[in-house]
C-alpha cells in the first residue's frame, strides 16, 4: 500500500522539479535551436531565454513566472492501493499544489471565472485539473504539467470543424493559419510545442491536442505514417514562416508538431490545435507499492494505448 506521506512527497517534489528544471528534451531542443539560428534578433531572444532558464534551475527558481494551470496526467494502476482510499487522492494533490503555490514554486495565477474570487494556492473548482488511465499493477505514475496561459488559451489553443471534402490539406491550413493567429495575438512564446488533435466530439479534439504538445517527448513521430508524414510537412510549412523566438524573426518557429487523432463522426471532422510554450515544464514519476519512487526523465502518455 502507498502511504500517504509517500505520495504527498512524490507530489510536491514532482510539481517542483516541473516548475524549476529543465526538462531534457527542452533543454535539447534550445541547445540545437541556437546552433541553427542565424537571425540576429532571433538568436538574442532564444539565448536571453535560455540563459534565464538556466539561472533559474541553478537556483531551483521558476523556469518562467506564469506557472499557469496545473494539470495532472496519472496513470493509475488497477490493483493500487493508497492509506486511506483512492478517493483520497484527489484531496492530497490540491494539498500539495497549495503547499507548492505557499512555497513559489507555482503562482496564484487561478480565481473565479465570475466573481473574481482568488483563494491564492491554484485550488478551486475542477483546477488543479486531473486525467487517468487505468493501467496493470499497483504503481501510479503521476506527469505534472504547468501549462502556460498564453499557450494555452490566450491565442495558443484553436478549433473549428471541417468537412471531409477539405482533407489533409484543409487539416494543414487551419493549423498553420491558427498558428500564426496565435503568434500576432503575442501570447505564445515560441519556439513552440504544436499539438493537433484531429477528429472526435470537439472536448476529445481539444484533449487529444493539449496532450500532443505538452506529453510527447520533442522528436517523436506517430507510428503510423500517414499521421507522422502531416507532423513532419506542418514542421518544414511552419518553420518556412520566418516568425522566430517570440516572434522576432528567424528559422526557430518551433520545437515540433505533434498530431494525435481520434474517430470522426461521418459529417465532419473536428481539428483542434494546442500549442506549448518554450518553456514547456512537466515532470513525471512513478510512485510504486512498496514506497519507493522512480523519476522518469520523459513522460510515456501514449505508450501502448494509441487508438486503442
Amino acid at each position: 500500500m502507498i502511504k500517504l506521506e509517500t505520495f504527498n512527497k512524490a507530489i510536491y517534489d514532482t510539481i517542483r522539479r516541473a516548475t524549476t528544471t529543465i526538462a531534457p528534451d527542452i533543454d535539447k531542443a534550445f541547445k540545437e535551436a541556437l546552433k541553427n539560428e542565424h537571425e540576429g534578433l532571433g538568436k538574442a531572444a532564444l539565448e536571453a531565454t535560455y540563459e534565464n532558464m538556466l539561472e533559474g534551475q541553478k537556483n531551483e527558481l521558476l523556469l518562467c513566472s506564469d506557472t499557469g494551470w496545473p494539470l495532472f496526467f496519472i496513470k493509475l494502476g488497477e490493483d493500487a492501493k493508497l492509506e486511506g482510499g483512492l478517493s483520497r487522492l484527489e484531496e492530497n494533490v490540491n494539498k500539495m499544489v497549495a503547499k507548492a503555490t505557499d512555497d513559489a514554486f507555482m503562482r496564484a495565477t487561478v480565481k473565479h471565472p465570475i466573481t473574481g474570487h482568488d483563494t491564492g494556492n491554484n485550488v478551486g473548482s475542477n483546477v488543479p485539473a486531473f486525467t487517468y488511465h487505468l493501467v496493470p499493477g499497483k504503481d501510479i505514475e503521476v506527469t505534472f504539467v504547468s501549462k502556460g496561459g498564453g499557450s494555452e488559451c490566450f491565442g495558443g489553443t484553436r478549433y473549428m470543424v471541417m468537412g471531409f471534402a477539405d482533407g489533409v490539406a484543409g487539416v494543414e491550413k487551419f493549423i498553420i493559419e491558427s498558428y500564426i493567429a496565435g503568434c500576432r495575438s503575442g501570447k505564445i512564446c515560441s519556439p513552440s510545442l504544436i499539438g493537433v488533435g484531429i477528429g472526435g466530439t470537439a472536448d476529445i479534439s481539444a484533449k487529444l491536442a493539449k496532450e500532443a504538445s505538452s506529453l510527447r517527448p520533442i522528436g517523436s513521430r506517430h507510428p503510423e505514417p500517414e499521421i507522422a508524414a502531416i507532423e513532419e510537412r506542418l514542421e518544414k510549412a511552419i518553420s518556412m514562416l520566418g516568425i522566430g523566438c517570440l516572434g522576432l524573426g528567424g528559422s526557430q518557429s518551433l520545437f515540433c508538431v505533434h498530431v494525435e487523432y481520434a474517430f470522426s463522426h461521418i459529417g465532419g471532422i473536428a481539428v483542434s490545435m494546442s500549442a506549448s510554450c518554450c518553456i514547456t515544464r512537466r515532470a513525471t514519476t512513478v510512485i510504486r507499492d512498496d514506497n519507493t519512487t522512480v523519476i522518469k526523465p520523459l513522460p510515456d502518455w501514449f505508450e501502448g494505448r494509441r487508438n486503442g
